[in-house]
This record gives C-alpha cells, sequence and structure tokens, in this order.
C-alpha cells in the first residue's frame, strides 16, 4: 500500500470520527434535563425540556 493510500485511510477514519463525536454531542444536547438544586437560598428547578 502506499503513502498515500494510508493518508487517505486515517484521514477518512478521522473525519468519520469527528463526525461522530459532534453528532454525539448535539444528541446529548437535545435530550431534556432536570436539574434540582438544595442550597441556602432555598430549591431551584432548573430544565431545558
Amino acid at each position: 500500500m502506499s503513502r498515500n493510500g494510508l493518508y487517505a485511510i486515517v484521514a477518512v477514519l478521522a473525519v468519520a470520527v469527528i463526525g461522530f463525536a459532534i453528532y454525539t454531542y448535539q444528541q446529548q444536547q437535545a435530550q431534556p434535563s432536570l436539574e434540582v438544586r438544595i442550597d441556602q437560598q432555598g430549591v431551584s428547578i432548573d430544565g431545558n425540556g
């Protein structure tokens, strides 16, 4: 296998990993979440859903 072919395979794999990371991050941000905090100021509830 030539070096150019090896570089092409590495580049394709790098793009795939970056694309999967971006997709995973977007899916994680889209999920509704709920955060409940109890501190000196009382109870606070934050949610994005």
